[in-house]
């Protein structure tokens, strides 16, 4: 029977090395070296002084992430869920009632916010968004609401 006292370890203890003793004369450490020191420690991608690989490869290509632009995406569904007619929707109240979360490292103002038109909307918004789908723009006037765009796309 299982109780308190003779409970059994799912996890195997690590192998502490260099404490000498049972281990023998290396201590399972192997034989010299910077490793076998005590603190000895080699970086990732160190070759004992050689030149490293990643610096000896050529550096080809170009990363366009420092100019990427961050699009969050509303839907239809998420405004009709989260507001009440007549309301204003613009980036504000939308971080405020939750349906925009915004990354810790963005700048709120460079975030752009487009509407689409998944689900369907039943209650009269006005909505402030930098940029819309033709749908969900004709959706939005159908019920008497009104989209106005703060970006040109």
């Amino acid at each position: 029977m299982l109780k308190l006292h003779n409970l059994v370890s799912v996890t195997k203890k690590r192998k502490r090395v260099g404490r000498g003793g049972s281990r023998g004369g290396t201590s399972g450490k192997g034989h010299k070296g910077q490793k076998a020191r005590s603190g000895g420690y080699v970086r990732r991608g160190y070759e004992g002084g050689q030149t490293p690989l990643i610096r000896r490869l050529p550096k080809r290509g170009f990363s366009n992430a420092e100019f990427k632009k961050e699009v969050y995406i509303v839907t239809l569904r998420q405004l009709n869920d989260t507001f009440e007619s007549g309301d204003l929707v613009d980036r504000t109240t939308l971080v405020e009632k939750g349906v925009l979360k915004i990354k810790k490292g963005s700048q709120n103002s460079q975030v752009t916010v487009k509407l689409l038109a998944t689900g369907v909307l039943t209650k009269k918004l006005v909505i402030v968004a930098d940029a819309c789908s033709i749908s969900a723009q004709k959706m939005v006037q159908d019920l008497g609401g009104e989209v106005r765009l703060t970006k040109e796309s």
